[in-house]
């Protein structure tokens, strides 16, 4: 391998180490690849403990140039998504963030939820994380405004459905609504949506008092109870300081090998939402590194950055993450170190809140005696870092699904937790089902991170950026639920440290012998162990229980031969409801868009009974 480092180029380009069974070690960029691949197998440099770890696991490595350093930042950024390689600063997070999308290029514009950007036109505002507070918004917006809510075309008159009904929407499908007056309403939620609420209750009041002066008293009614609507949510919104317009905070805090970022989202002067992060094993790392490496991973994600990044250090790369940035936003981002004003008062306050995130975080610091308690009461040879455990929940096979958990450094990582409906397994078979889950959460999504086995064995898990194979998996269940999974791993070529936990009372199965270990004594690692089993048994029987709901609340028209979406919809458009449907008439529904005699007549079968 050492050999190859001569033919390397001195271009800007990214790397790619691998360990001995191919697993993605570490993904870097640089300007001139050849200097900064040989640096880390330089025997007169020294590196940090991290990276010192990870040279000596380095088996092979490849590289590809790019154009220039903005190309490779890009491809870096992918790649580290794409592998979660383990010695990358990683963010525990997969989530998307929610917006509210206001579609302006429509005649009728509506307001809905979206987690997906596109450039449509539309107006996006937000991110709002937590999503409490959007949610508060776009119900108030639905109330005092009546807009629609649905997703039907009002290219012809349509007659109004339940929500006209109730007084939650206006209805312009029926085509009776005033245009010019519906824009003016689709303004005016512009307005709260940007803070602009001054604005909007000076002309509201205003032509209160004029509808009030013609005596139209009902129209000013209404206004008068949209103007204490407006006021009361305008309480609720969290203005930090019209001026301040769209940006981002981000603080970093560091202690040890521990790190924490506290990121503010401010948005029309009004804070929107915020996200945490704490990071370990940092060490090796500067400040402006890790901030490079929180800014390029966390705005990978669908979200539009702000005209304005703030933060407490300057970030390595800045002038690339502020081009890259600036793309994604199609306008002009800058990111800086603001020492005066409002916005350097924020840093520090999210410099704060990091440091007491890093310092809450602190307790699970001792996970790895944990994981040396876990180790001796099990005979392992390894502590375990890591620890998955899978679960079945179906009762007389009826929407049968299995869950997976993820725990790691003293606390639950739920963005790597699992669930899948059980569809391929027939019959209520919870050992078949244990050998599928295993086998489609590590062995179904491409190379991923290893695991080691009882013999220390590296193995190669094909579990994706998100499955890693764990250092030890829990099955929750006995020898029979043990056995299936194990035999799901072997048919996949993973190998890693696998027991199952039973109830009643607790005691844990090992492959190898022939008595349970007890799980009653109250010790740190037994109660570990049973609080992972209780967590994946919750996660499934959540699941199980979601899936249950949703089939009691399916439509009867759903299970109809013949009838997919778009016809449900149109029945629905047409007839309000299905009792409409059931008492009309088989002229009438041949005669909408996409029926015929034919499906008409089965229609109408069904919904009576004779063919349910």
């Amino acid at each position: 391998m050492l050999e190859r480092l001569k033919d390397i180029p001195e271009k800007p380009g990214v790397y790619i180490f691998r360990d001995e069974v191919n697993t993605v070690l570490y993904v870097g960029k640089a300007k001139g690849l050849r200097s900064r691949v040989r640096s880390y197998f330089h025997k007169s440099l020294s590196l940090d403990e991290r990276k010192a770890a990870m040279v000596k696991l380095v088996k092979d490595f490849e590289y590809t140039v790019t154009g220039n350093e903005l190309e490779a930042f890009v491809l870096e950024a992918n790649l580290i998504k794409q592998y979660r390689p383990k010695y990358n600063i990683l963010l525990r997070d997969d989530k998307s963030y929610p917006y509210l999308k206001l579609t302006l290029r429509e005649e009728w514009p509506r307001l809905e939820v979206v987690r997906r950007i596109k450039k449509d036109g539309a107006r996006y505002y937000g991110p709002y994380v937590p999503a409490g507070d959007m949610w508060n918004i776009l119900s108030f917006i639905r109330n005092t405004f009546r807009i629609p809510t649905c997703r039907y075309s009002f290219d012809k008159p349509l007659r109004p459905c339940i929500q006209h009904q109730i007084k939650r929407c206006d209805a312009p499908c029926d085509g009776s609504v005033d245009h010019a007056e519906y824009m003016r309403m689709i303004h005016e939620i512009r307005l709260i949506l940007e803070g602009k609420n001054r604005h909007l209750l000076d002309s509201l009041e205003k032509r209160m008092q004029l509808y009030s002066d013609e005596l139209c008293f009902e129209e000013a009614a209404v206004l008068r109870d949209r103007i204490s609507a407006i006021r009361k949510i305008s309480e609720s919104q969290k203005m930090v300081a019209p001026e301040l317009g769209d940006l981002d905070v981000i603080g970093l805090s560091r202690e040890g090998e521990g790190a924490a970022f506290k990121l503010f989202f401010i948005r029309n002067g009004i804070m929107t939402g915020y996200r945490q992060f704490l990071l370990d094993h940092t060490s090796g790392e500067t400040d402006q590194g890790l901030l490079r490496s929180f800014i390029e991973q966390f705005y990978a994600k669908e979200i539009i950055p702000p005209r304005l990044l703030a933060c407490s250090v300057l970030p390595e790369d800045r002038a690339i993450l502020a081009t890259w940035l600036s793309e994604k936003r199609d306008a002009r981002v800058l990111i800086s170190l603001p020492e005066r004003g409002i916005k350097k008062e924020l840093v520090a306050m999210a410099v704060e809140n990091a440091a007491l995130l890093l310092k809450a975080g602190s307790h699970g610091q001792d996970s790895a005696g944990l994981g040396k308690e876990v180790a001796e009461l099990l005979g392992l040879l390894y502590a375990p870092v890591d620890i998955g455990a899978f679960d079945v929940s179906n009762i007389s096979g009826k929407e049968p699904v299995a869950a997976f958990v993820y725990w790691k450094d003293g606390g639950f990582r739920k963005e790597h937790y699992r669930h899948i409906k059980m569809d391929a397994v027939k019959g209520p078979d919870d050992y078949a089902m244990m050998r599928e889950m295993v086998i489609r959460t590590f062995g179904k999504q491409g190379h991923g991170a290893g695991g080691k086995g009882q013999e220390g064995d590296k193995v190669l898990s094909a579990a994706g950026r998100n499955a890693a194979v764990p250092d030890l998996v829990i099955i929750d269940g006995g020898k029979g639920q043990l056995e299936a999974a194990m035999q799901g791993l072997a048919e996949i070529g993973v190998k890693t440290s696998i027991i199952g936990i039973a109830k009643d009372p607790d005691r844990a199965f090992i492959p190898g012998r022939a008595a349970p270990v007890g799980l009653e004594d109250g010790r740190r690692g037994q109660l570990l162990l049973k609080r992972i089993r209780d967590e994946v048994h919750r996660f499934a029987i959540s699941y199980h229980k979601k899936l249950r709901a949703r089939r009691m609340l399916e439509s009867p028209l759903e299970k109809i031969p013949g009838i997919a979406r778009k016809r449900r919809l149109e029945l629905l458009r047409h007839f309000g409801s299905i009792e409409g449907i059931r008492s009309a008439t088989v002229e009438e529904i041949s005669g909408l868009k996409g029926f015929n005699r034919t499906i008409a007549v089965r229609l109408i079968e069904s919904l009576s009974g004779n063919h349910l």
